[in-house]
């Protein structure tokens, strides 16, 4: 009766795009006895059909366009009715008994804002999961655990915590698109003084993000692009190594060249690649004139 109890105080919030149902099919199967909320940014009502006649969703949001995963949960997360929310990705899962452990170790340590698993692949190797922010080193090898330890960042794909605090804290950054969002969450966390806590005992499986876009060179433009324009704009936020955003601002007219040569040795993945991050730096700048007025 306990542990039914707290299955209703725990909202798992989900964001989809373009997903293969199979896969979401497997990430739902494990969290049927939790509530459910999924935003969906590709606008599938197909998708949502599906999932409904199989899975008790307390809200299915689609939307009209893609806002982004940082948008999204912050949609998911001011929907939730519950006291405690967590943040999976679609291509994680998770049984109830890792969550509940998530929310046991949250609880027991006032100071705790955040408790995250520990994630392997479909082999169940090892993989990453929490480490430094990107500002004090790269991100590491994953480390077996042999008992709770505090992080000063978690990857967003499995988070859980109370709704109040991740509200009072400000939401993720709606500029992040993709991503960079966790880390700049986790940064906030750390400057409240608050821990982050990677769980021993609490396990998922992350495929890590299966591709849903099968076009090459959509992928290319689509991961590049983001991924540089969300970079910039962590790294302009941050109290340290804010000169990274300007020595990549600075290399526009490097890729400039390199567009143009690309595409005259027709080497057109390259070309996607450069244009790509090219965008990326056009479109920060328009936003860094913006905020300035």
């Amino acid at each position: 009766m306990e542990q039914y109890n707290l299955k209703n105080k725990i909202t798992i919030i989900i964001v989809l795009y373009r997903e293969d149902y199979n896969l979401l099919y497997k990430t739902l199967d494990k969290i049927r006895e939790f509530k459910k909320i999924i935003i969906d940014n590709s606008n599938n009502l197909e998708l949502k059909n599906k999932v409904e006649s199989n899975f008790k969703i307390e809200k299915y949001i689609l939307n009209k366009k893609n806002i982004g995963f940082s948008s999204g949960y912050n949609q998911g997360v001011k929907l939730c009715e519950t006291d405690y929310a967590l943040i999976l990705g679609p291509d994680c899962i998770i049984e109830s008994t890792s969550i509940i452990k998530l929310y046991e170790r949250l609880t027991i340590n006032k100071d705790c804002f955040l408790t995250t698993p520990t994630s392997y692949d479909e082999n169940n190797q090892l993989t990453y999961t929490a480490g430094l922010l990107p500002e004090n080193g790269e991100k590491d090898f994953p480390i077996e655990l042999e008992g709770d330890i505090c992080v000063e960042s978690t990857l967003g794909a499995c988070m859980f915590f109370k709704k109040k605090d991740f509200i009072e804290i400000g939401l993720f950054d709606e500029v992040f698109f993709i991503f960079f969002s966790d880390d700049d969450l986790c940064r906030k966390i750390k400057k409240r003084g608050k821990y982050i806590i990677q769980v021993f005992g609490s396990r998922c499986i992350h495929s890590h993000g299966i591709s849903k876009v099968k076009n090459i060179f959509e992928k290319i433009y689509l991961r590049e692009h983001f991924f540089l324009l969300d970079k910039l704009h962590y790294f302009r936020k941050s109290d340290k190594n804010k000169n990274i955003m300007n020595v990549i601002i600075a290399k526009k007219n490097k890729y400039l060249v390199k567009i143009f040569f690309s595409l005259i040795t027709m080497k057109f993945q390259k070309f996607v690649y450069y244009f790509a991050r090219y965008t990326a730096i056009l479109k920060y700048n328009n936003f860094l004139k913006k905020i300035k007025f």
